[in-house]
């Protein structure tokens, strides 16, 4: 047994916490003993649990040079960036990663673009004739305005094309729809708080039929480990082992939950402001995974990865208290995804048959 250091950028979040936790409990099982090293802002919960399975927690901010000079100079035998966005994030690494067995940089399906140029976040959303393969053309490389909805996937594309044109064994992954325990938006809570708030029913738009391809954090941390024992450069697309619809999601959700909803199974008659979730979408947005799965990769299935995800959202509201709410709360994705007072207007008129 050797011992390996591993250096994660944003080990704190959602996606790198699962990549941290992998990686220690690999170590407890007996494989390579892994020494991984821990970057955040902040401390906090989410710092304190890894450091009690065995991670060094070093705060401070991954764009600051010196924080990345003290980190990368002694070498690592893994880096994983899941906080970086634009080109010169990617810039910032390329003194040290000729020193690093096998660098991870965590990009997104929304660099993709069909046929017409359109992306996951355009206002008109692609339409792709299959599952999405690592060769489907990008955006153009732009980080002229990395946080808005036009500028993030370009921004990572940028990114990309300077990690992999640098030449050191660069692994770019490609995950969609990213869930996961500590994660900084999680989409489930849609269905969670409407059980938690006893809601007896759920509006689907177009019968709950739209498929955006779920990506477990878990599953992208099995797979860092394997690019770990494999460096290279390439590009992987990184999901699920199906691609489940809004219907089965809620399902799932739900029966984790022990609830069932009455399903309100919209058609295109139905009133347009409702019906809504964080994964409709009015075209199937598909990965192929099986470049990944060709490196010996099993990507896990929604319905038993999303658990660990379900059971933290749940015990997080009920220590929240009643006067507070959940620490993601204050993201604007939110914002009147909770208004019932629509969903029960439109319940009323479909009742009297007029929706």
């Amino acid at each position: 047994m050797s011992t390996r250091r591993a250096v994660v950028l944003g080990g704190t979040g959602g996606i790198g916490s699962a990549v941290v936790r992998d990686l220690l409990d690999v170590s407890g099982r007996g494989g390579d003993d892994w020494q991984v090293d821990v970057l955040a802002r902040n401390g906090g919960p989410a710092a304190d649990a890894l450091v009690a399975r065995g991670a060094t927690f070093v705060a401070g901010d991954r764009r600051d040079r010196s924080t990345l000079r003290d980190l990368l100079r002694p070498g690592a035998d893994l880096l994983v960036d899941t906080v970086g966005l634009t080109r010169d994030d990617a810039v910032q690494l390329l003194p040290f990663i000729d020193d690093v067995g096998s660098t991870v940089f965590m990009s997104s399906k929304a660099v993709y673009v069909d046929e017409q140029g359109r992306h996951a976040n355009a206002t008109e959303k692609p339409v792709f004739g299959g599952a999405v393969t690592e060769l489907q053309p990008t955006m153009l490389p732009n980080d002229d305005d990395p946080t808005s909805r036009e500028g993030y996937g370009a921004a990572k594309v940028a990114a990309e094309q300077v990690l992999l044109d640098h030449g050191a064994p660069v692994t770019v992954l490609r995950p969609s729809k990213v869930y996961g325990e500590g994660i900084g938006r999680p989409r489930e809570w849609f269905v969670v708080r409407r059980v938690l708030d006893g809601r007896e029913r759920v509006l689907l738009a177009d019968h709950g039929r739209g498929v955006d391809h779920t990506t477990a954090a878990s599953g992208i941390a099995t797979l860092v480990r394997l690019v770990a024992d494999a460096p290279d450069r390439r590009i992987l697309n990184v999901a699920d082992e199906t691609a489940p619809s809004v219907l089965e999601i809620v399902r799932t959700i739900a029966g984790h939950l022990d609830h069932r909803f009455e399903e309100v199974l919209l058609d295109e008659d139905a009133p347009a402001f409702v019906g809504g979730t964080p994964w409709s979408t009015p075209s199937p947005f598909v990965l192929d995974t099986t470049a990944a799965r060709a490196l010996g990769w099993t990507p896990p299935s929604y319905a038993e990865a999303v658990r660990p995800e379900l059971d933290w959202l749940v015990e997080t509201a009920r220590r929240t208290p009643a006067d507070g709410d959940v620490p993601w709360a204050a993201d604007p994705f939110w914002e009147r995804m909770f208004d019932y007072g629509p969903e029960d207007a439109a319940l009323a008129l479909l009742s009297l048959g007029l929706g």
